[in-house]
């Protein structure tokens, strides 16, 4: 008979993650041996915050949860940030955390902590793991953390269990649970395709709903069959390649998206999930279709009906009822690309941050995964860079930390180890995870490092500016960023003109090593930008 750890090592192996990611404790040790004998990785992340953000955003990727691991006290606290990122980004991820047995849990003072208690209001499911109902307790966490709106699960792991064995299941279901999706016959759908072909001028906003349930295809198709523009969220940008002439650009909650969609006579959301927008309040009056896997009770966007089944066959089945309804979109969404390329073509004294992305687009293959972190220039990014397919663009949305795009980048990497993958992050967003840059030499997980070295905070500065407060507390600047990535046995370039910066990623894409490329960009187009693509 198997004991705890070993049934959890084949468990998540099985279920297609096979490494575990984070920093170890000391009940941690035997749970990584038996990951060893079964040729899975052991991924040592410098903090447990990355460790966490990579393991879910393997998730996210790949569909199968992300494990990431901690100490107790201490580790299981510094994990927080990673846990809310799978939280509020809807990432399938089980964090481990090790723990005292029950008897000093509950005498003992030093490094106790209720993890539980802790993690409970950014967690799907708690639990403390016991040898007598292991696998029921991993199956249901596999099962919690995938499920729609996928989530984090936490378990906190005893000392006294690890070794344990694990009581077996009789009857026990697969790992892998096979699910039949439906199709919704036309007649079933009567109510919503009558909104649809009432509408001239339909418009599709698009959420995570689609990426959970792997409808990209169908999406387009529907798209297609309507002849609407498209706008999708940061973190669906591809799920509709972005050379496609109905892909119109991302939802910002700014001014500047809402004469396109006030042009329309019918929003249809597709999976859209309220985390994914601006905290504002709903700002159309359009009437509103929603196409939802999961029902919506936050009513913070106000639907004036809601479709609820898996997303792909409510697609499919509503193209069926559908004839070419229209042909405004192309026009529409090529307008409205425009608008938005005219608002960030702001000149600059030096190289722009705007032209510093067409020029990575422009260089790097069309097959190259993005991650990007949070701050001033991921307004920016997510605009300028292109993608053209689902989940090859990876940012923190719905939490929006900074320190995201490292960690984020080598778990593209562990999922595409073939794939060019880039991570574009800010001055204070790369420090914030430059640690890992020596991970990614160690486990020769090679990424390229893009930092704008505006050398400051600068949406925080941004924000002092539009608020006429003076700039005080943002500065940063003064680093060696080449002695920097040599000092982590990584390569490093600093680029302050377009030739610059085109060769140093042609090079870092040859060389195959792990690169950072800081680009001395010039910051003063940001109050401009800002005003122009969001609401004040």
């Amino acid at each position: 008979m198997a004991t705890t750890v070993e049934f959890m090592a084949d468990a998540f192996k099985q279920s297609g993650t096979p490494f575990i990611a984070g920093h170890p404790g000391g009940e941690t040790v035997e749970l990584m041996d038996a990951a060893r004998q079964r040729d899975m990785r052991y991924i040592l992340m410098k903090q447990e915050t990355a460790g966490a953000i990579l393991a879910a955003t393997w998730g996210e990727i790949t569909g199968s949860p992300g494990v990431c691991t901690s100490t107790r006290g201490p580790g299981a606290t510094n994990m927080v940030n990673g846990i809310a990122y799978a939280w509020l980004d809807r990432a399938p991820l089980i964090a481990l955390t090790d723990q005292y047995p029950a008897a000093t849990l509950e005498s003992g003072q030093r490094q106790v902590i209720n993890h539980r208690a802790v993690y409970d209001p950014i967690t799907k499911w708690s639990t403390t793991l016991q040898a007598k109902s292991a696998q029921q307790q991993i199956r249901r966490a596999l099962r919690i953390s995938t499920a729609p709106a996928p989530g984090p699960v936490q378990i906190d792991l005893p000392s006294t269990e690890t070794t344990a064995e694990a009581r077996e299941m009789k009857n026990a279901p697969d790992l892998r649970q096979e699910t039949l999706h439906l199709v919704p016959d036309a007649g079933s759908l009567a109510p919503a395709l009558n909104m649809i072909k009432a509408a001239k001028r339909p418009i599709l906003l698009v959420g995570l709903g689609v990426l959970w349930d792997r409808a990209s295809d169908d999406l387009v198709s529907f798209a297609e069959t309507l002849g609407a523009p498209v706008l999708t969220t940061s973190k669906c940008k591809g799920v509709i390649p972005e050379d496609h002439p109905l892909r119109a650009g991302c939802i910002i909650g700014g001014l500047i998206e809402r004469d396109l969609v006030n042009q329309a006579d019918l929003i249809i959301t597709v999976g859209l999930d309220s985390v994914e927008l601006q905290p504002k309040a709903w700002p159309y009056s359009t009437p509103l279709l929603s196409l939802a896997n999961t029902p919506t009770t936050d009513a913070l966007v106000p639907a004036t009906m809601e479709v609820i089944g898996e997303i792909g066959g409510l697609l499919t089945g509503l193209s069926g009822g559908l004839g070419g309804q229209g042909e405004w979109g192309e026009r529409a969404a090529a307008t409205f690309r425009s608008s938005v390329t005219d608002a960030l073509n702001v000149s600059t004294k030096g190289l722009s941050p705007h032209r510093a992305m067409e020029i990575a687009r422009a260089t790097l293959p069309r097959d190259t995964i993005a991650t990007c972190d949070a701050g001033q220039s991921r307004l920016l990014v997510v605009q300028k860079w292109q993608s053209y397919g689902p989940r090859e663009f990876l940012t923190s949305n719905g939490l929006g930390t900074m320190g995201y795009a490292i960690p984020g980048a080598l778990a593209a990497r562990l999922a595409h180890p073939k794939r060019p993958v880039i991570a574009f992050a800010g001055d204070g967003g790369f420090l914030m995870a430059v640690a890992d840059i020596q991970t990614s030499v160690k486990e020769k997980l090679p990424i390229i490092v893009m930092v704008f070295d505006d050398r400051e905070i600068a949406l925080i500065r941004v924000k002092q500016e539009l608020k006429q407060i003076p700039r005080f507390g943002v500065e940063l600047g003064g680093l060696d960023w080449v002695k920097l990535a040599e000092g982590f046995g990584a390569d490093g370039a600093v680029a302050e003109t377009e030739a610059q910066l085109s060769g140093a990623l042609s090079a870092a894409v040859k060389s195959g090593n792990t690169t950072v490329i800081a680009v001395r960009i010039d910051g003063s187009c940001y109050v401009d930008q800002f005003n122009a693509l969001r609401e004040l």
